[in-house]
């Protein structure tokens, strides 16, 4: 398929037709709370790599529930001060993986910290090492309908909740400049940052790419295409639970996160995306409420995006903000 979505002008004033929940802010104030009540816990075990230009970290931390999470936490070696910390969030059905598939940002002067992704590690890569211990309602196949019938069982009510606690974890090392703190990600990733972003306040900049979990009531029915094709295939067994699923969906629509949004911010779209619809990343896009934002736009890719020229351009970017 070429292009399917709307005309680039029309992406570009484009608005979600999402509803926010009233009690949207009291939710995650609520979530997070609980969260904090454990202790972080956050431990940095040295890992020998083989790698010379980078020291490698094996972490771990209490994410939602308490529950332990892993990462890497990769340096420049030889690091003696604190330097600006990028943390990054992994695409869907990835892990963490292995250190050496994690090299670019510490490449650039910066600490880097990827969070594995509860109960996910299993599609791609190098794999994940984290569980997810919660069970829930029935849901099909895959992560989208796995507690869709409350947000408060929702998946990625905890997902959120281990990303904001892995930021936290992040800077809680001694090499890691907390004031100079950026988010990123790609696809599943990019959701999970525009999330962060609108829920961890300080954050120096933001940059998701081709991001995932936009704009949900779009979404759903605009493509039939994995990962949203999920809500679309529970829905259509569970008959007439339409409006409850969206509801519970909109506590986690990147949409309302973006009208949060406190740092400045790249994004990037690809016009014949299928998998994350153009319109629906310029509805987060288009939310994000600080003035600072640009967005790359692909207009033949699919969701590869921007690829490797996506990375440069972010590599350029940063250098104004980190």
């Amino acid at each position: 398929m070429a292009l399917f979505d709307l005309p680039l002008d029309e992406l570009r004033e484009y608005r979600s037709a999402s509803v926010e929940p009233e009690d949207f802010d009291a939710f995650w104030s609520k979530t997070l709370h609980e969260a904090r009540e454990h202790d972080l816990d956050a431990r940095f075990e040295p890992v020998d790599t083989g790698l010379t230009t980078v020291e490698v970290f094996d972490v771990t931390f209490a994410g939602f529930g308490g529950h332990p999470v892993k990462g890497w936490l990769t340096l420049p070696a030889g690091a003696a001060e604190p330097v600006p910390l990028i943390v990054e969030f992994i695409g869907y059905g990835g892990g963490r993986g292995l250190p050496h598939e994690h090299l670019l940002w510490a490449s650039t002067g910066r600490a880097h910290f990827v969070m594995d992704t509860r109960g996910q590690g299993s599609a791609w890569g190098g794999g994940g090492g984290t569980a997810d211990p919660v069970g829930g309602a029935p849901a099909f196949p895959g992560f989208m309908t796995r507690g869709i019938d409350a947000p408060e069982n929702y998946y990625y009510r905890r997902v959120f909740t281990d990303a904001v606690r892995a930021v936290e974890a992040a800077r809680s090392h001694p090499l890691t400049d907390a004031s100079r703190t950026v988010a990123l990600g790609a696809s599943q990733g990019g959701g999970i940052t525009i999330a962060v972003g609108g829920l961890v306040p300080d954050l120096t900049a933001i940059a998701p790419d081709v991001p995932f979990l936009c704009d949900y009531p779009r979404a759903a029915t605009l493509t039939d295409r994995h990962p949203y094709r999920e809500i679309g295939l529970y829905l259509k067994t569970h008959r007439g639970h339409t409006e409850d699923a969206l509801r519970t969906l909109s506590y986690f629509d990147g949409v309302h996160f973006a009208t949060r949004g406190r740092a400045p911010a790249l994004f990037s779209a690809a016009l014949e995306d299928q998998t994350c619809p153009p319109s629906t990343v310029f509805a987060a896009f288009n939310a994000w409420s600080h003035t600072d934002k640009t967005i790359e736009v692909y207009d033949f890719n699919d969701h590869e995006g921007g690829g490797p020229y996506q990375e440069a351009a972010k590599v350029k970017w940063l250098r104004s903000y980190v």
